[in-house]
């Protein structure tokens, strides 16, 4: 498949037969307790993106129902199933490519690794007795990771340093017991200036090291302008001023978007009243001049300072990624053509990348591999979802073949996991929909589901 060349402002929704049984599949899992449905909840859709540090053609983006990549610009996009990542329910949010061609995800549970190009995968063990809730890497050595973790309140939590890549981990001095770690971000103006958010019963804060993790500054942070403020997190850095920080926090349904000009010491609302609906990530231009904040139904922009304006596109299931000068957004196929695009004017345009029903199959990976030997059987189920070609190729196992596809900078072993770690188990993660003739009573429900699903002050 090769990339829509034009550019759009505006397209019509669009709803095909194959969407609408998906959709109302995840409705009756939801409400009915199909363990199909259920496994997933969710519309099939992207969810997020990252590309490759210094490969510019190489992309790898979650869904919903496990991750698409692709290693040639884009040109075709080929499936990894959720069961070879053997990730369960906890979806990967953010995920780190590095050059060297290794690939982390942060799952908000364990930290999951792949050395050979996303064909094996591994949970790191040094986090077994914890949840990985942040993860991020250095500006310019990849090598230098972060992460944050925040199982319970019980236990200890704390932010960790990797200076080989995630293979060994130090713990930090920004321990504590009790505290809930939630999000850790590196200044890309001063990589040793780190912002960690936490909070615990009864506080929210934030955390600031000018010296690379050794020292920490602790800033407790309030907002008496709101009522019943939780769900504080910080979400960026300024790339060009290390004292600018960015957060967001949650009161009455709302999310509100922060911002910090003396290194989050005091913050200062930036989207007036809030934006009523559910925050997914958020990106600076290179200048930090253009805010964008992505959130589960729309797409919003602020620039030079004003206000947050809602764009036309992406909508539904928006994400936002910059590299370079190029925005990158993710899209719900049920409301437009496309799943992923991107965007050369600070998202005003959109040219469309790839949507779901253009996925080629599993990705090609060597015999022994976790995607080899589980994704080809699931992929029936998942081409049948979201209108693909069952065999693009015209080959039953074209999708599959021996040589696999060239290496991420890090090449598998012929016949085994390239990650060394232990291969997830083969069962079914129900990825499956169920046959369209039956569900179609029930397409009244999508929006109404869609829009319900909101963030809650979990507090009573």
């Amino acid at each position: 498949m090769k990339p829509h060349s034009r550019s759009i402002a505006m397209q019509q929704p669009r709803i095909t037969g194959a969407w609408r049984a998906v959709g109302v599949a995840v409705v009756l899992g939801l409400g009915l307790g199909s363990g199909a449905a259920r496994a997933h909840a969710g519309l099939p859709e992207t969810s997020n993106v990252t590309l490759r540090r210094g490969h510019p053609e190489d992309f790898f983006v979650g869904a919903t129902f496990g991750a698409v990549i692709s290693r040639d610009r884009g040109q075709t996009w080929r499936w990894v199933c959720p069961d070879a990542m053997g990730y369960g329910g906890w979806r990967p949010e953010s995920y780190v490519w590095r050059e060297s061609g290794e690939l982390l995800a942060a799952t908000g549970n364990a930290l999951l690794r792949s050395k050979d190009g996303a064909c094996s995968w591994a949970a790191h063990p040094a986090f077994k007795d914890t949840w990985v809730t942040g993860l991020a890497a250095h500006p310019t050595d990849d090598a230098v990771l972060y992460v944050a973790t925040g199982r319970s309140t019980a236990a200890k939590n704390g932010v960790f340093r990797s200076e080989d890549g995630g293979e060994t981990w130090r713990p930090l001095p920004l321990q504590r017991e009790g505290v809930l770690f939630s999000s850790v971000r590196v200044s890309t103006a001063a990589p040793g200036t780190l912002y960690v958010s936490a909070s615990d019963t009864t506080r929210m804060y934030l955390f600031r090291s000018d010296d690379a993790g050794e020292t920490w500054e602790e800033l407790p942070q309030v907002f008496p302008e709101l009522v019943r403020p939780f769900d504080f997190v910080v979400t960026a850095t300024d790339p060009v001023d290390p004292l600018r920080v960015w957060a967001r926090v949650s009161a009455q349904g709302a999310t509100h978007i922060l911002q910090s000009t003396d290194g989050g010491r005091t913050f200062t609302a930036r989207s007036g009243a809030g934006i009523d609906d559910v925050f997914v990530n958020m990106e600076l231009s290179a200048d930090g001049g253009t805010a964008w904040v992505s959130t589960y139904n729309s797409f919003f922009r602020s620039q030079a300072g004003g206000a947050f304006d809602k764009l036309t596109l992406p909508t539904g299931n928006a994400c936002a990624t910059r590299v370079g000068d190029v925005l990158y957004g993710c899209g719900s196929p049920w409301l437009h053509d496309w799943s992923l695009a991107r965007s050369t004017d600070e998202g005003t345009t959109w040219e469309p990348l790839f949507s779901l029903e253009n996925i080629q199959g599993s990705h090609q990976c060597p015999a022994g591999t976790p995607v080899r030997e589980l994704c080809p059987s699931r992929w029936p189920q998942l081409a049948e979802t979201i209108g693909a070609p069952l065999y693009p190729d015209g080959v039953p196992d074209a999708g599959v073949p021996d040589a696999g596809v060239p290496d991420a900078g890090v090449t598998p072993p012929p016949d085994g996991p390239g990650d060394g770690g232990t291969k997830p188990p083969a069962k079914s993660s129900g990825c499956a929909a169920a046959p369209a003739s039956t569900l179609l009573p029930f397409l009244f429900l999508l929006p109404l589901w869609r829009r319900g699903r909101r963030r809650v002050d979990p507090r009573p």
